[in-house]
């Protein structure tokens, strides 16, 4: 398992890689303590895991993040941050993000963060789950089968979608057009009475989707 550490504070990586060092049986670590030096990463690096600090010098926050994003396809990117405001939270699911931890979080719940986004699942803090659907969405879910209502590729669609994926990579395994895959995330999004992916991951796990 290959994972790359972006975090300006040599302790802080220091401190991961300990932390991180039995989370599978042969873990590699590469660091860049700035976005743009993991940007000129070596073309085709097989990062599993990208753990990111929202907050860095220079590129950071949610640019960071979609920077990261477009140049990596595959690995799951987890946003490493002291900030724990549920609608910021909320958005970096949205950008791209496969997670989110906050730094203040124990060894044994960012292990367990880690490995559910190594599964293909999606991780946000406890708190930043409440309210995370909206009324609207909760009273369209009790009123039947809504993932009924969704054709199998739409279904398909939002999986796919629920286990972090972005849409070119989505398309990609599909054999569709990025505007079919938005087409479908639209579908889905009104069926489950939701307006973007994080209130869809939890309205579709509520119903039993499973990843």
């Amino acid at each position: 398992m290959k994972i790359l550490l972006v975090d300006d504070h040599e302790l802080f990586r220091e401190g991961i890689k300990l932390l991180l060092a039995n989370l599978a049986d042969d873990v590699v670590f590469a660091e860049a303590s700035s976005c743009a030096t993991a940007l000129n990463q070596p073309a085709g690096a097989p990062f599993d895991v990208i753990l990111l600090d929202f907050h860095l010098p220079g590129m950071h926050g949610f640019e960071a993040l979609r920077a990261l994003r477009q140049r990596y396809d595959e690995p799951a990117i987890v946003v490493l941050s002291a900030e724990e405001n549920p609608a910021l939270i909320v958005q970096a699911i949205d950008e791209g993000a496969a997670g989110f931890i906050p730094k203040t979080s124990s060894h044994a719940v960012m292990m367990a963060a880690l490995r559910l986004v190594l599964a293909g699942g999606t991780y946000l803090p406890p708190h930043a789950l409440l309210g995370s659907t909206s009324p609207a969405a909760q009273a369209q879910q009790a009123s039947g089968d809504v993932l009924g209502e969704l054709t199998p590729r739409q279904v398909e669609t939002l999986r796919l979608a629920m286990q972090g994926k972005a849409n070119k990579v989505i398309a990609r395994e599909m054999d569709v057009s990025e505007a079919t895959v938005k087409a479908h995330l639209s579908a889905s999004f009104r069926a489950l009475g939701v307006h973007n992916r994080t209130e869809a991951v939890f309205s579709a796990a509520r119903l039993g989707l499973k990843i």
